[in-house]
Formats: C-alpha cells, structure tokens, sequence
C-alpha cells in the first residue's frame, strides 16, 4: 500500500509540475511531440495531454526518443567482489577507459586499462587476430589514450590478478602522445602533479584521493540524514564576518574592464566626500564578502527546523603559504537546536566516527593502498578513532598538562594563548595515546563573539576536537542565546550590530539553546588518506598566487 501511495503520490506531483508549463493546443504542433507507443521513461511526459498529442506516425517523423539511462558495468564491480573476478569468467565485457601500459611481445599484446572506478587495472591481452589489432601495429595504443576494449573474461596466467580480459576488439577513441603526456611510469613529486592539476587524477595516488573525498562526502549526508538533520544551503555571498577575523574576499562590480577588454583605470571606482569607497553604488549597494561560514545562517534555519546542516564551499583571505591552509575550502557545519556543548561534542564525536568506519568499509583497495605508499599505519590510526573511547578535559586542564611536560615547544604555553599544532599534537598523540581528545571552556578572548559565556565569565562554552597527525579536526561552541549577552560581546568587539540584525532577531523572537561545530572537509581528507599537504586533498587547490585550471 505504501509503495501505491508513493506512486500516486509521485503521478501527482509530475502533474503539478507540468501544469504550470502547459503549452496551447495550437503550439503543439511546433514541439518535437514526446508521447509515442514506447513503453521508455520520458521526461515530464505528462505536460502533454492526450487532447493535444500528435499521432504517433508524427512523433517518427519528427525526432526520436530519449533511450533509457543504464548504468554502466566499471572495473571495480567486476574485480572487487571476495574473488576478484572469477564469478565473471566466461562472460563478455566491454571496457572504456585509459591506457595505463601497452607492452607488445611477440605473439600477445598486453594492455593495462583504467576506468578510475578503482586502484586495480584491467589486463587485457590481445593478439593479432583481434579486431582493431592495428591500432597496435600503428603505435596509437599509448599511455594516456582512451580506448573500447571488447573482450571474454578469463583466468589470468598471471599471479598480479585473478582474471585478466581477452580481447576480441579494440578502438582507440582518443590518442594520446607519448613525447608530451606528462605523467609517465616514473613517479613524480606532489609539486609538479599540482602544476597539473587537470591530469593528476590519472595517477594511483589522486585517483584514491578522490574516491576517499567522495565516499566521506556521502557518509556526511548519510550520517546527517539518518539522524533527521535537514540539508541547507547557506549562501555564498554575505555581508557579515562570521568571524569577525577580516580575511575575506571581496565580491564587487566596481571594478571592470571596459566592452574592448582593457584594463580597468583605478580613477573610476566611485568614492565619497572624504575620499572612501563609495560601496552604496555596487552592485548590492554595500560591501559584500565570499562568505567563511556558512554556521550564521545555518543558525536561523535550526531555530526553525531544530537540526540542520551546511555543506559548501568556503573562503579565506589569508596569506598564508603553508600546507594546512587554502584559500578556499569546504566546510561540514551541523547546528542543533535545543541542545548544549555536551550534545554537541557527542554529535561530532558520533559523526566523526561515523564517516571513518564508513571509509574503512567501502574503500578498502584505496585504504590498503595509503596504507602502503602514504602512511604506514594510518588503518590502524583510523580504527583506534572508530573503537577508543574520546576524552575531554577543560582548556585550563590541558594548559597544566602542557606546562607539566616540561616539552619544549616552538610556541610558547600559557594560559590564555591558543593552543598550536604542535600542541594539539602531543596531546593526542603522546598524552592519550591516539585517542581523539576534545578541549572544551576557551577563554572567551580568544574565540569568536557567538560563544556562549560561562558562568566564570572568563571562558566560553567553545571545544575543539583533537585528532592525532593533524590536531584540530572539528571547533564547535554552544551559541549565544541571550540578547543581551550577544549585543555586549558585539560591542566589546567593535562590531556593528546592524550588521547582524537578522540574527540578534533570533534571540528576540522564541530564542532557544542550540549548538553547532564546524569540520574543514579537506583536513578530514587528510586525516582520512594520509595525505600532508592540503593542496592535494582537493580537485584543484586555491591558495597565494595560484588560481590555475
């Protein structure tokens, strides 16, 4: 009964839909018609009623159907299963993808082709009286060209793999020339992969990477989901600092180049009496910012909907040059309503170890393989956050435990200074053993103004979880809910509280204890894969100077 009532339920809304785009009987005649005699699924084909349909010789005159999607067989679903492929032997395939290696002998010819569904190639062993074997004969079956190979899966004579393809057809669909394809047998270093960005996917490395980035990203909204959060998109563009740090880009249209293309003279950009910007003639007649956060506008959604989350892009002006810093980021930020820093902490405790386990399960072969080449122990690393219990202890309690050490640090400890990596580090890694460990009751100047205050009103109800080999994975906070409180804080910080109307609004109108954390979804990357600089746990990184591809 349930899956009639969706079915109704899913005809209506179509109807609906299409409703509102009903074309006139007399214009009917115009449009390619899309109802016919096939039984295929076609895009709102209701929005075309019978009363005005063509006939069906029409529909064959005039255009074709759209052809049904299938999902296509990839590599990782014949090779991944508990016997790597032999559950195939005897079956027809056709393969598409990159030519990996191409080595000709005598008699046979074996070609190494990857799909990027997963680490593992497909052999494919080819001889002369194989469709398209002239392609071999021609050298156009080289590294990095794209190829549709069709052939019948056998047991491999090899002991690399289980199986391997025997090619009944080859076509060669893209070449590729060897002299000037950049990326080659020979392993080459992250900083020449970054200055090609557009082809490092194509290596073991960047290809594990993404599919690692992939499958945390949808257990971020599988774990989110199942515990009944709502997906928000919070904007891109805003006109406050989330902040209130003043690294932030600059959205306007008062610098442009004229319709010939030259550059844009300084001298025109408008200006007041008193010779400052004159932001009321931009576009949104103010100053306006690519946003840090999207956690202020995720506020005002929780406080309707209770629990919600943003996941999108960030960014920073920041000049820094450093391998834990891009310029622009994505960010996972949950915010809970009705709820305080303990409800808070046990979210970020839960969905970090939510996502980790999901990795260790799904991505074997990519695991396996950072384990390998990246970092020696990081399954092990991974499956201590999973099962280890998380400790926390107060701001203070880890000041006295770093004095104590009597370890020499790079930056100087004292109460009242934020703590480094180097600390966050040793905390976690020497103190505890591996386990994530949660600091918990900042003092309040070192933390943004939307921390709720403590009662010793020295500190805020602010924590940040600690993670060995990175330190800060996740910073969270119970928000302000007392207006009188929040305009105080706003105040102390020289910030205009006109500015941040809408949200003092929150705390006027129905004003509920709530919480939330932010998590750098490229720190949980590396956390995750093993990889030390941040620029190689995003597609194409943003930092100083550098805005290629």
């Amino acid at each position: 009964m349930a899956g009639a009532a969706a079915a109704v339920t899913r005809r209506a809304a179509t109807l609906l839909l299409s409703s509102r785009f009903r074309t006139p009987a007399s214009r009917v005649a115009s449009l390619i018609p899309i109802v016919g005699a096939s039984n295929r699924r076609f895009l709102c084909a209701s929005s075309v009623s019978a009363r005005t349909a063509e006939p069906a010789e029409a529909a064959s005159q005039l255009g074709e159907t759209v052809k049904d999607f299938r999902k296509r067989l990839r590599i990782d679903e014949v090779k991944g299963g508990p016997d790597q492929g032999l559950d195939w032997v005897g079956k027809d395939l056709t393969v598409r993808g990159w030519v990996r290696t191409c080595r000709v002998q005598s008699s046979v010819t074996f070609i190494e082709v990857n799909d990027g569904s997963c680490l593992s190639n497909m052999q494919c062993v080819m001889t002369s009286d194989a469709e398209g074997y002239d392609q071999i004969e021609s050298g156009a079956v080289t590294t990095g060209a794209s190829i549709l190979i069709v052939g019948t899966v056998v047991p491999s004579q090899g002991a690399k793999q289980k199986i391997e393809l025997k090619v009944t057809r080859l076509v060669v669909i893209g070449r590729s020339d060897t002299t000037t394809y950049p990326i080659q047998k020979k392993r080459a270093t992250r900083e020449f992969l970054r200055s090609i960005a557009h082809l490092r996917p194509r290596t073991n490395t960047f290809s594990a990477v993404t599919r690692v980035r992939n499958a945390l990203a949808y257990a971020t909204h599988k774990f989110f989901q199942e515990n009944g959060f709502v997906w928000v998109s919070s904007p891109i563009i805003t006109a406050s600092d989330c902040e209130g740090a003043g690294e932030q880009f600059y959205v306007t249209t008062l610098i442009q180049n004229d319709t010939e293309g030259n550059n844009f003279n300084v001298s025109k950009i408008p200006t007041t009496k008193d010779g400052k910007i004159d932001w009321s003639q931009d576009f949104f007649g103010k100053p306006a910012f690519l946003t840090v956060s999207g956690q202020l506008n995720g506020e005002t959604y929780a406080c309707a909907l209770s629990d919600i989350y943003t996941f999108g892009p960030t960014f920073r002006a920041e000049n820094s040059n450093t391998s834990r810093h891009l310029a622009e980021f994505w960010m996972i930020e949950p915010e809970l309503a009705f709820a305080d820093l303990n409800d808070d902490m046990a979210c970020a405790t839960a969905y970090l170890q939510y996502v980790v386990k999901y990795v260790l399960e799904n991505c074997k072969e990519d695991m396996e393989f950072f384990n390998t080449w990246i970092e020696k122990g990081i399954i092990n690393r991974l499956n201590d956050v999973v099962e280890k219990s998380f400790v926390q202890l107060s701001y203070t309690d880890a000041i006295d435990l770093l004095v104590k050490s009597k370890k020499k640090f790079e930056f100087p400890v004292k109460w009242g200074l934020d703590l480094q990596s180097e600390h966050e580090r040793y905390i976690t890694e020497q103190v505890f053993g591996g386990s994530p460990v949660i600091i918990r009751d900042y003092p309040k100047e070192i933390k943004a103004f939307y921390m709720r205050q403590n009662d010793d009103e020295k500190t805020v109800a602010a924590m940040d979880l600690l993670v060995p080999r990175i330190g800060e994975l996740i910073g969270g906070s119970q928000r302000e809910e007392r207006l009188d409180y929040l305009e105080a804080r706003l105040e102390e910080l020289n910030l205009n509280k006109e500015s941040y109307w809408w949200y003092l609004d929150l705390r006027r109108f129905g004003s509920v204890p709530h919480a939330g954390f932010g998590l750098g979804f490229e720190r949980l990357v590396q956390f995750a894969t093993g990889i030390e600089n941040i620029r190689d746990a995003i597609p194409f990184p943003r930092t100083p100077g550098s805005a290629d591809f």
